[in-house]
């Protein structure tokens, strides 16, 4: 048995390993053009590149989470690690499209064993309320901004070295995690269970029958049995899935969890905000170059305002919430997210200068972004038993990356309708752009409207329990 360590050291190999696997999710997003030059890929084909990572990702994720909870957190942890550390050489010396798709699934599949475990690990060290709100800020923060870090680090491979940089360098930092983990991360115990391999299965393949749909409605449309026979058979499945989970005797996701309305609105609300926020990493990159003539390095960089804006809340969220709470905060963060959004759609369509316009909206979107995961977090991981902490850390993370590829699908039919064309004009690809992020702005919109109804109502019953406690307690002082 590894001696308790301090708890810092923990956290941050905690939030290295979750910013591995987050950052991975968008790398590749400002190397697309190149990587479809190299490899002969379409546009629409190229979204793959970003969804084979995710589907499998957000896929295995609650089987991960399982194996977690059975074989051990540590143990789980550290397959994953190295598993994604070769994977990511796999990817990078990827010569044909295939089997860089291939390899990205396997990264994916490797995220989903590893992620839970350090959700869960994080959870089971960090007990006492502030120190746990500082620790879930920390990794929110980390969570949400990994994205803007990828494209950042994807761009400049890209420009100055190769594309497939961004893959290679996962190994040495892999190695050092695994290291990392054994030295400083205890042991932690391991159960006898079942593993629910049906429930996995008809979750992954039906999520991904249905993102498969939503892309090749873009490529084909609506009417084609190329889209509705993927998406029927991914409503099948998916509802296979939920028939599966009620008759397991140890489900991937116990349907408990589902029985508050707070976690519950916390998972939709996630799934989302993620389908409106994280799918304009795919498209403002590609506008950045292709309508303002940015390199692929510049192009990550103008997300420096996003991702300084999400940092720089992590050292403010604990003041936040425990000023004004978090479901204030919340709402908050997800009107900014709103009126930035919003406001970016109008002014794409006018090809105006990076700076100031963009500069100022993707920074009102950082911060609304930063003030938005954190208590999604807390708010899904709330009134969990320790024996269900897996599966509740599993199901914010499916919600997170399902949102993400589910969001990029059906934002990627929403382009492509507009273009109608394969050589579009820079007109014609910023009015896409355009549309694209009003589409957006309906995900964040919808992601207020969960809010509003599941949090308010359990937030004024609980004022309402307290205010007849002190007005019995007045009127009866014996008690």
């Amino acid at each position: 048995m590894i001696m308790q360590q301090p708890k810092w050291i923990i956290l941050t190999i905690i939030i290295a390993c979750q910013l591995l696997v987050v950052l991975d999710a968008s790398i590749m997003v400002t190397a697309m053009p190149q990587i479809g030059r190299s490899l002969h890929m379409s546009t629409t084909s190229l979204t793959w590149v970003h969804n084979s990572y995710i589907l499998a990702f957000g896929g295995f994720l609650l089987l991960g989470a399982r194996a977690g909870d059975l074989l051990g957190r540590r143990k789980m942890l550290g397959i994953g690690i190295g598993l994604f550390s070769l994977t990511s050489l796999l990817a990078g010396l990827a010569p044909t499209a295939e089997l860089l798709l291939v390899s990205r699934a396997f990264q994916g599949f490797a995220a989903a064993l590893a992620t839970p475990a350090a959700l869960a690990l994080l959870s089971a060290c960090f007990v006492e309320a502030k120190e746990r709100s500082r620790a879930i800020a920390m990794y929110s923060a980390v969570s949400a901004a990994g994205g803007s870090i990828g494209l950042i680090l994807g761009g400049f491979f890209t420009d100055f070295i190769s594309w497939r940089v961004g893959m290679f360098i996962n190994v040495p930092i892999g190695i050092a995690l695994l290291y990392l983990v054994q030295k400083f991360i205890q042991k932690t115990g391991t159960r006898i269970g079942r593993f629910d391999l049906w429930g996995a299965m008809t979750s992954v393949i039906g999520m991904t029958s249905l993102v498969y749909g939503f892309v090749q409605a873009a490529e084909h449309g609506w009417g084609k049995p190329e889209t509705w026979i993927p998406l029927a058979a991914g409503i099948v499945l998916l509802s296979a899935f939920v028939l599966i989970e009620t008759q397991a005797a140890e489900p991937i996701i116990p349907l408990r969890l589902f029985a508050s309305r707070q976690r519950s609105g916390a998972y939709l609300g996630r799934f989302l905000m993620v389908g409106g926020n994280f799918s304009l990493f795919f498209f403002i990159p590609q506008y950045l170059q292709n309508v303002l003539g940015f390199s692929s390095f510049e192009a990550g960089l103008a997300f420096l305002p996003f991702t300084g804006a999400q940092f720089g809340l992590m050292f403010l969220m604990h003041r936040l919430v425990y000023r004004f709470g978090n479901v204030k905060v919340l709402i908050a963060g997800l009107l900014l997210a709103i009126v930035g959004t919003f406001s970016l759609s109008t002014i794409v369509t006018l090809q105006a200068p990076f700076f100031p316009q963009m500069f100022i909206l993707l920074t009102i979107m950082g911060i609304g972004s930063g003030m938005v995961f954190q208590p999604l977090t807390a708010f899904g991981l709330t009134g969990v038993d320790s024996h269900d902490a897996g599966a509740a850390s599993g199901l914010i993370n499916v919600a997170h990356q399902s949102g993400s590829s589910l969001g990029l699908a059906i934002l990627i039919t929403i382009f492509d309708g507009s273009i109608r064309t394969d050589q579009p004009s820079t007109v014609q690809f910023a009015h896409a752009v355009s549309d694209t992020i009003l589409g957006s702005v309906v995900f964040i919109a919808a992601a207020l409207a969960v809010t509003l109804l599941c949090f308010l109502p359990v937030r004024q019953a609980a004022r309402k329990r307290a205010f007849f406690k002190k007005e019995s307690s007045r009127m009866n002082p014996l008690n």
